[in-house]
């Protein structure tokens, strides 16, 4: 059973994720360009200079690529469950709910992770070819954050897709919204780091409305 879950999964977003792959690729492909024609043109020290004197970290086009991914792919993957009614049949298959769910949400959580993982892995070894190592990590930690978002835009809104009432839906919603201004508020690199702990636990905050509006839609309660 396991397996067949996981395969529907797969079926439903293969090509979302092969998209996802595609753009994030290309967006990767581009700053590493910008990089490389940063340092022909105006030298290595110019890139230094700018990294270090103002509150940049050079990857500021792919801030937000995280978001986006995380959250279209929580459309894709559980808008069809509620939209097709499939979720209703789902959960009537001699299988336990919460488990049923959990690999359904494990699945998206994973196959997130292996595309920023991949990006990020891009991101570290071509900017070890211009910065230091101090450097570099303090980029990738910053990026941190914007990974974060992407992780809340897909927890956050795969909870909001299977939310069965459209009043439940508009608090998740504005919830949502609150978390992720909070995670773009500043621009400044590492300004996060203290409160970054709290940031995880407001975003894993969204799991508990997942089953939680699962539960809810059991129940009948439909708008």
């Amino acid at each position: 059973m396991n397996r067949m879950i996981l395969y529907k999964e797969w079926l439903k977003t293969r090509w979302f994720l092969l998209a996802a792959f595609l753009v994030l690729a290309a967006g990767t492909f581009y700053m590493g360009l910008s990089l490389s024609k940063t340092v022909q043109f105006n030298g290595a020290d110019k890139l230094w200079e700018v990294l270090v004197s103002k509150e940049t970290v050079l990857l500021e086009t792919l801030k937000y690529l995280p978001l986006a991914v995380g959250g279209l792919l929580a459309v894709v993957q559980f808008f069809p469950e509620t939209a097709r009614k499939r979720l209703k049949l789902t959960l009537h298959l001699p299988y336990p709910q919460g488990r049923m769910m959990a690999m359904m949400y494990g699945y998206g959580l994973a196959a997130l992770t292996i595309l920023f993982l991949l990006q990020a892995t891009v991101l570290t070894v071509s900017l070890r070819h211009y910065f230091v190592t101090e450097l570099v990590v303090r980029i990738m930690v910053t990026a941190a954050v914007w990974y974060l978002a992407g992780y809340a835009a897909y927890i956050w809104v795969a909870a909001v897709c299977l939310e069965p009432t459209w009043r439940m839906r508009v608090v998740v919603i504005v919830l949502l919204a609150a978390l992720v201004r909070l995670l773009f508020l500043s621009g400044v690199p590492e300004s996060y780091n203290g409160i970054l702990p709290w940031l995880v636990l407001y975003v894993l905050c969204g799991q508990v409305l997942i089953f939680h509006s699962v539960a809810r839609f059991k129940e009948g309660l439909q708008d």
